[in-house]
């Protein structure tokens, strides 16, 4: 898919393809799961920071992070990831191990992980997840859109709680 440059960036530098041949001076082939920065930009130390609640896109969003995060503190496969997801709470239910795929397929393609099919002998085979450095900044960036988020939702509660308390009756 060819997008624009000023109305679109990739995640990471790790997911864009590079200047197509056939492309406009401003356009870049990127995959059709990218759905803009993680982090909306860099302090002066150069460590990601956030301001708002986007990014928003993909029904898959909100899953990348914990599945980057999980992967990274102890690698894993896609029913291993899910029962993780599944002890959280993620989903209203069980998550979908089919959405859990998916979504590592598109950290794949986004060089953020990296899979081999693992060596144990007992069981059906089964694809192992690693991060690549793609994905450890991924995860850095996501961080920063985590405390963003948590700080916003601090905002809403307080707003809330003053709204309780000062509701007649």
């Amino acid at each position: 898919m060819l997008i624009d440059r000023d109305r679109r960036h990739p995640t990471t530098p790790a997911a864009v393809a590079g200047p197509d041949a056939a492309a406009g001076p401003d356009e870049v082939e990127v995959s059709a799961h990218e759905f803009g920065p993680i982090a909306s930009g860099l302090d002066e130390s150069g460590q990601p920071v956030h301001r708002g609640w986007t990014p928003m896109g993909g029904r898959r969003r909100w899953m990348e992070p914990f599945v980057l995060a999980m992967v990274g503190a102890t690698g894993g496969h896609g029913y291993a990831l899910q029962s993780q997801l599944d002890e959280l709470g993620l989903a209203n239910g069980e998550v979908d191990v089919g959405q859990v795929y998916r979504t590592l397929r598109d950290l794949e393609e986004a060089g953020q992980v990296v899979s081999t099919w693992s060596s144990d002998r007992v069981g059906p085979q089964r694809r192992d997840y690693v991060l690549t450095d793609a994905g450890f900044a991924a995860l850095h960036e996501w961080a920063a859109v985590m405390r963003e988020r948590t700080r916003l939702i601090a905002e809403f509660d307080e707003l809330h709680r003053l709204v309780h308390l000062e509701r007649p009756g």
